[in-house]
């Protein structure tokens, strides 16, 4: 009796032994990457059929009638739309315009203004000109100005006539007069006295800094030195116009027997100056 028992227990304790959980782990991977590779197989050896006929996209190309609508609707020099004409009114102020220079690059400018006073004046874009008037955009011929919110404009004085060119002999003008030389830069002999006494300097300032000296108008010696009304000194003998003591500097060399060497802006073009100024 006590021999059967004892071998009974050994058999339940067998029956009992613990679980390998990681060999059951490893079976269940073993059976995971089997159905993985069953249908991947699936995959690849599967007919296309099934799923239907497969096409590539086609190119929708616009018929030639809508082609022309297309570009004819389309304007590349004036992608945002044609210019807009000026709404502005012609200003009633008693202003001059005498230049224009426009900044490609940024889109501003400035412009040289004579005020009722008569004197002139290069304004930037955003400048006050009067109490009340700030220079607001710049054109080829004409500024916009606002004054007390409206906005007005002003034109390049064209009413002194042009030349008129004689025809040669026989009515009819040669070839070679139809095609006028290119003005060549002004040189002069003032005296020293006549362009001490002759020819306004006054600065001009640009975002708050002297970028040069306007010339004005004040006797006979300002055009015999070969100045305009509007010009704007830049440089002399080299040296750039940037502070208000280069007013007095300038002063100090017209003297008898000095030359001087200039850049002028005239408009939107700069000009060079050589004076050789004589005794007296």
């Amino acid at each position: 009796m006590r021999v059967y028992l004892s071998s009974g227990v050994a058999d339940i304790g067998r029956r009992l032994r613990p679980i390998d959980w990681l060999r059951l782990v490893e079976l269940l991977m073993l059976a995971l990457l089997a159905l993985q590779v069953a249908r991947l197989l699936w995959a690849v050896v599967t007919p296309v059929g099934p799923y239907g006929p497969w096409q590539a996209r086609r190119a929708d190309i616009p018929s030639i009638e809508a082609r022309k609508a297309l570009f004819a609707s389309f304007d590349p020099f004036f992608p945002a739309g044609p210019p807009q004409a000026a709404s502005g009114v012609v200003t009633s102020l008693a202003l001059t315009l005498y230049g224009i220079r426009v900044n490609e690059g940024s889109g501003q400018g400035s412009a040289i203004i004579a005020t009722p006073d008569g004197m002139q004046n290069s304004f930037a874009v955003g400048d006050e000109i009067l109490p009340g008037v700030v220079l607001k955009a710049v054109a080829f011929d004409h500024v916009v100005i606002d004054r007390g919110g409206a906005a007005e404009q002003l034109f390049i004085d064209q009413s002194q006539p042009t030349e008129a060119v004689s025809p040669a002999e026989g009515g009819v003008a040669p070839a070679a007069a139809t095609i006028a030389p290119a003005p060549q830069p002004p040189t002069g002999s003032p005296t020293a006295e006549s362009l001490k006494r002759d020819v306004g300097f006054a600065p001009r300032t640009q975002d708050g800094r002297i970028t040069g000296l306007v010339l004005s108008v004040k006797g006979p010696g300002f055009t015999a030195a070969g100045f305009q009304p509007g010009d704007v000194v830049t440089q002399v003998n080299g040296r750039s116009i940037g502070s208000a003591g280069d007013i007095s500097v300038l002063q100090n060399q017209i003297a008898p027997g000095a030359r001087l060497s200039l850049m002028v802006e005239r408009g939107a073009a700069v000009v060079p100056i050589a004076l050789t100024l004589q005794g007296q």
